[in-house]
């Protein structure tokens, strides 16, 4: 699909790298036995498709996207062998139009990027220019894949906070699944932004971590799990971003004030939702789905300067860990397994 939509990469246009030039990249194949395996591999620039935009990878970030490409999910990733990273950030090496230029520093995330299109768990990557964002300042390349995919889908949903005309003043904001990527990025942004956070988290060795990102409450996975069968509750936030689905969600809804908005983004509980219509029209409580990987250039760009100028967190660092690229496959594994917290990058250099 993302191919036919690009133009094709003309290599007579572009400044020279040796199509030899070789670069290390995490492959996922698909074994004999139909299980798949990722390892380090050397592999060259003439193995990169044909976009017009080479960049230098210098930081990647993991998202859960990517342990699922990684372990073989074929509605994530249809052709193996594939090199996962839904997120990239790096330098211009070569560019085929007037979009960017030779040592740019650019930003990646979503789109084709580490699905269908060798991704960022490697020293180069190829893209459309169409992709590709100019790093927003007062980020720093890491802070951006700190940030990556999870950040601006916890960011996409603030700006939509914001745009409903919701302030701090107007009452709590629930952030459910708050130990995980996106969970914490939330919690974080919003406390930055000003908002009063209630964290819902099934990690209680994760609570302190949250309070010292910015958490004002800390509750259990239990206390969003209404089962009484009542078609309202009492109301307990006026916003809330959750990663969780399922009746998580409906009591997420059940549970929000007047005219207040919900936000999801996930489904690690489920991705069945069963909820009465009372919180609709008797409390025209909103609901929107969040889905960040296709969002336009104009807003992505409105999200990013909001993220820039306003959400970034206080050292941004410190909920977030830096491996090496062959320490990949583990972490991916772990996050499979639900056992890894808060934000990794892969450091490519």
């Amino acid at each position: 699909m993302y191919l036919s939509e690009y133009k094709t990469f003309d290599k007579m246009t572009a400044p020279h790298i040796s199509p030899d030039t070789t670069f290390r990249a995490l492959v996922t194949e698909q074994n004999e036995d139909g299980s798949f395996s990722s390892a380090v591999r050397i592999k060259k620039i003439a193995e990169l498709p044909p976009h017009d935009l080479l960049i230098r990878v210098k930081y990647s970030g993991l998202n859960y996207k990517d342990a699922l490409s990684a372990s073989g999910h074929k509605g994530i990733t249809r052709r193996y062998p594939h090199t996962p990273g839904i997120d990239a950030a790096g330098i211009v090496v070569e560019s085929g139009g007037s979009e960017f230029s030779t040592g740019q520093e650019v930003i990646v995330t979503g789109y084709d990027l580490g699905m269908n299109t060798d991704g960022g768990f490697a020293g180069y990557i190829r893209v459309p220019a169409s992709w590709a964002v100019k790093k927003p300042e007062n980020l720093s390349l890491k802070e951006c894949m700190i940030i990556g995919t999870s950040g601006f889908t916890a960011a996409s949903a603030i700006y939509e906070f914001i745009n409903h005309g919701i302030l701090p003043a107007d009452g709590k904001i629930l952030v459910t699944g708050a130990s995980g990527a996106v969970g914490s990025m939330a919690v974080a942004m919003l406390a930055k932004a000003g908002y009063q956070v209630i964290a819902s988290s099934g990690k209680p060795a994760y609570a302190e971590k949250l309070r010292e990102i910015g958490a004002t409450e800390i509750i259990g996975r239990d206390a969003i799990d209404d089962k009484s069968g009542k078609g309202l509750l009492p109301p307990r936030w006026i916003a809330a971003l959750d990663t969780v689905g399922g009746n998580t969600l409906s009591t997420v809804l059940l549970s929000t004030a007047e005219r207040g908005l919900v936000a999801n983004c996930g489904m690690i509980a489920s991705n069945k939702l069963e909820v009465p219509v009372f919180p609709f029209i008797l409390r025209a409580v909103r609901l929107i789905g969040i889905a960040s990987a296709e969002t336009p250039m104009k807003r992505r760009l409105e999200i990013w300067n909001l993220i820039s100028q306003h959400l970034k967190p206080d050292n941004p660092e410190k909920f977030s860990k830096t491996i090496t690229l062959d320490e990949v496959p583990a972490e991916l594994s772990r996050m499979l397994n639900s056992s890894q917290s808060g934000k990794t990058i892969v450091a490519l250099d």
